[in-house]
């Protein structure tokens, strides 16, 4: 079955090419042009990305992103302003896997998605594990790889895919530490074209979600001019 794609752009020509590109690519694309167009879109059908301009009428992308956030974890790219580190880092906070400034090609495009949509099936595929290998714990926070569902005591939380896969690295690794580029190469993928920043928004946004202080973390922890760990609690 081929990948469904939701292009949101209110630019149609630029929408149109890439709609054009990606189904020669034999991917299925679906096109919306306005924010609100694309939470209705994103609501009613399920797809496996959503490629999400910022700049959009009724909704921007950011509010956009925010609102799909709610109900779904689809892996979200957003497109940014040219040197925009501002747009980028906001994206990432608002739950969004993924960023590809402007001006860009197609293929470069084509490219990201399919890393995207790799990791993504490599991180469902671990869901398949022996008995044994199903739950992590560590503390109050239990990973349950079958049903790719976190808890922190009796209270499931709602995480994105990338926060999921990064959790999940680091408790496997618990007591570990590891550098921001190390993480990025492991969680994200060789084929990343992200910063380093991206990791720090990452456990920015899991320690919101994980702890009851994130200004004073008790299970993500970081070793100053080192990393990043997760605390071993046995």
């Amino acid at each position: 079955m081929a990948d469904r794609i939701l292009v949101v752009d209110d630019e149609r020509p630029i929408a149109e090419i890439l709609k054009f590109s990606f189904e020669r690519e034999g991917f299925e694309v679906e096109m919306a042009f306005d924010g609100e167009e694309a939470v209705a879109k994103a609501r009613a059908s399920d797809f496996d990305l959503v490629i999400l301009d910022i700049m959009l009428p009724k909704l921007d992308g950011f509010t956009v992103c925010r609102e799909i956030r709610r109900f779904s974890t689809v892996p979200i790219l957003m497109l940014t302003a040219k040197e925009d580190e501002v747009d980028k880092v906001l994206g990432l906070e608002l739950g969004a896997d993924d960023y590809v400034t402007k001006p860009f090609s197609p293929r470069e495009l084509i490219a990201r998605v399919r890393a995207i949509l790799r990791r993504t099936r490599v991180a469902e595929s671990s869901r398949s594990r022996t008995a044994a290998d199903e739950i992590l714990r560590e503390g109050d926070i239990t990973i349950n790889l079958t049903s790719y569902e976190v808890r922190k005591g009796d209270k499931l939380l709602e995480l994105t895919p990338r926060e999921f896969d990064l959790l999940r690295f680091l408790m496997a690794h618990a007591g570990q530490v590891f550098s921001r580029e190390a993480l990025l190469e492991e969680v994200w993928g060789y084929d990343y074209y992200g910063d380093v920043r991206t990791v720090d928004v990452t456990v920015r946004r899991l320690r919101e979600k994980l702890e009851e202080n994130s200004a004073r973390p008790e299970y993500i922890k970081t070793r100053r001019g080192v990393g990043y760990y997760f605390q071993r609690f046995d």
